[in-house]
């Protein structure tokens, strides 16, 4: 099966970008550099591509191309998170004028700089995908630290190696005016990505909220909201349910209004903070998420000094599984075909955006 990592690395795969560009100088973008897609009327729900794994391993079996602006239009959906299939300027006129004839949002995902060498590069895409009619950029920086690590060293490494990358990026995002949101991605807890953003202080950098990721590390999705609402730039929604297992609990995404998120409450937050927020939906249809809690493993990364988890936030956790058993099915696509997952994934996805028009003014 395919996985959101790679269904997110097909979507950023544009072609390579041009190597050798002119440095961060300005701090204000010149005149000519592309303007957001301006969309017509109310703010419609868009998507993110790991909401259609499915669509993308039949297309896949197929050996065809997946047309994520097409998919999208034909749901009735208002935009996209996808990135400009190159930097060069015909394609990307075209790219966008599809857009524009379909109303849409643009959310992409520029690869950040590691290192200073980077920065021309990252500069190259942002001024790419600005003409291309991006309103705000995604970043998914971190797996699951619970499983992608076994001590705190490792997970200390590759947090000081974003908070870095993100710095080399910050001038140029600067300079182009655009702002960038972190997805809160099972890496970090809300308190210490709200910290390091604080200690940031930039407006040009904020957050993706994703609205059930830190049930994984033992957050009441309301809680993470009020946390991360203040830095918020865009948004992946989601509803979850949670059950029990014998290492801790599963977490799944499910059809919107069958799960533990207080969606419209979550939604009504970030629309007094910018009635313009972008909602991409992002169920993504699979097996439940095993979260291990009571493993060793699962402990690792969490440190009272560096990065803590308080053992009051794991009662609470384990106390709103047992209280709220599923009341429907979880989804499960172990065994299905390709051509029955995408058929499934289109009945969720389907469910969520009638969901969303009827109840979340989406």
């Amino acid at each position: 099966m395919i996985s959101r990592r790679q269904v997110l690395a097909m979507a950023g795969a544009a072609s390579a970008w041009s190597a050798l560009k002119p440095a961060v100088e300005a701090q204000t973008a010149p005149q000519s550099v592309g303007t957001p897609i301006a969309v017509k009327g109310p703010m419609r729900m868009g998507a993110s591509p790991a909401a259609f794994m499915g669509a993308f391993m039949g297309a896949r079996t197929a050996n065809k191309p997946f047309d994520m602006i097409e998919h999208c239009h034909n749901l009735e959906l208002g935009g996209i998170q996808w990135n400009p299939p190159s930097t060069d300027s015909k394609e990307i006129k075209a790219f966008r004028q599809r857009l524009e004839n379909y109303n849409m949002h643009l959310v992409t995902d520029p690869n950040l700089p590691k290192q200073k060498s980077d920065v021309a590069d990252f500069e190259t895409q942002v001024k790419a995908h600005r003409e291309a009619g991006a309103s705000v950029f995604h970043a998914a920086l971190t797996g699951r630290r619970y499983e992608d690590f076994d001590s705190l060293e490792p997970f200390r490494k590759m947090f000081e190696g974003i908070k870095r990358s993100v710095e080399l990026a910050e001038p140029v995002l600067r300079k182009y005016r655009i702002k960038l949101g972190i997805e809160n991605h099972k890496g970090y807890r809300s308190a210490e990505q709200a910290e390091w953003l604080k200690r940031l202080g930039s407006e040009w950098v904020g957050v993706c909220l994703d609205f059930g990721n830190n049930i994984s590390l033992c957050e009441d999705p309301m809680d993470t909201a009020r946390t991360l609402a203040p830095y918020t730039c865009c948004a992946h929604i989601k509803d979850m349910a949670v059950e029990e297992y014998d290492d801790g609990f599963l977490l799944s995404e499910v059809p919107f209004g069958k799960g533990i998120v207080d969606l419209k409450r979550i939604v009504g937050m970030l629309r007094e903070k910018d009635r313009n927020m972008i909602f991409n939906l992002e169920t993504i249809t699979r097996d439940p998420l095993k979260i291990p809690v009571f493993t060793e493993k699962y402990w690792a990364t969490f440190d009272d000094d560096y990065s803590p988890l308080p053992g009051r936030d794991l009662a609470a956790t384990l106390k709103l599984v047992r209280k709220n058993p599923p009341r429907f099915p979880t989804p499960r696509t172990t065994g299905m075909t390709p051509e029955e997952q995408m058929k499934y994934e289109d009945g969720i996805n389907r469910e969520c955006i009638a969901y969303a028009r009827e109840h979340l003014d989406l």
